[in-house]
């Protein structure tokens, strides 16, 4: 293994050393230190809340800010509840873990009004089986196991519904659940798992919906895929993944210069790609579309009650 050079060491350590409980963040009071005031990206230091700072790429998008006169601070949470709040509370300058559809959901759900400021990538979710090569093979009455987190679980029965596996009632949505499946014209039964779940449930079902993080892990390949959602569908942006800003801060010219580096540093896309198994695609959306998905997402929620 290669001696880390001073300046990378140095970001390991602030990264590593950022990882901070939920309660304490929720009971800080300091704001961080990037805040709106200041535009210039000039020795500009931003902090980014991810998950996953371990990640080789981040490391070197860490390199090609600083290049750019901005220093990226990363700030590691372990689950993805994490980084909203502490960017609401103002313990973050901006986060990059989530797709449209996951902030709206907190933004609903706890009146706050953070906004994506560009996007970053699409990850297809992806149908898996152990047992069978391709969707036709799975036979009729199978059970197929899907995710049960909210944002991903009607987007997996958007999959098996396109794959011809199940019908939805009405055509199914962004917020589809299981009991909108029609049974008499659908070809398997459905059960939803923990996220973490549905890839160790292979040996025990037809197929699985199984979210990117755990693909690799579990010893398979993205291009193991029976079925998957299509990334370049316009019906697909609110699975958009974006930098996210508190709404005074949407205009912050360091962070759309931060989203210029991440989508344009060859280097950075390359190693997203390669983390991901393949499976990401570089999105390079205009701000006012995501927003507008946004927007839509969030009055789909508040219609629901």
């Amino acid at each position: 293994m290669t001696k880390s050079s001073p300046k990378k060491l140095k970001i390991r350590i602030l990264a590593s050393l950022a990882v901070v409980p939920l309660a304490a963040l929720l009971a800080g009071c300091v704001g961080s230190a990037g805040a709106s005031e200041d535009t210039s990206a000039e020795n500009e230091t931003v902090k980014i809340g991810v998950v996953g700072a371990s990640d080789p790429y981040w490391e070197t998008y860490v390199d090609a800010a600083a290049d750019e006169g901005i220093t990226v601070e990363l700030v590691d949470f372990s689950d993805y509840n994490q980084p909203n709040p502490a960017l609401a509370q103002g313990e973050l300058d901006l986060n990059q873990f989530q797709h449209i559809i996951y902030l709206a959901q907190f933004n609903e759900a706890n009146d706050e009004d953070l906004v994506p400021v560009g996007s970053t990538a699409i990850y297809p979710l992806g149908l898996y089986s152990t047992q069978y090569d391709s969707v036709e093979d799975i036979p009729d009455g199978a059970t197929v196991a899907v995710p049960n987190d909210p944002s991903n679980l009607a987007r997996a029965l958007l999959v098996l519904q396109s794959a011809d596996l199940i019908t939805l009632t009405g055509g199914g949505s962004t917020y589809s659940t299981v009991a909108e499946i029609d049974e008499s014209t659908s070809r398997v039964k459905v059960t939803e798992l923990d996220p973490t779940l549905t890839a160790t449930s292979l040996p025990d079902v037809a197929a699985a919906i199984i979210n990117n993080d755990f693909i690799v892990d579990s010893g398979l390949e993205a291009s193991d895929a029976i079925a998957q959602d299509d990334p370049s569908d316009p019906n697909a942006l609110p699975y958009v993944n974006i930098f996210a800003a508190r709404a005074e801060d949407a205009d912050n010219e360091t962070y759309k210069k931060l989203v210029e580096i991440y989508q344009n540093t060859k280097a950075v896309t390359d190693g997203v790609i390669e983390n991901s198994g393949g499976t990401a695609v570089i999105v390079k959306s205009d701000v006012k579309d995501l927003s507008t998905s946004l927007k839509t997402e969030q009055e789909n929620i508040a219609k629901q009650g």
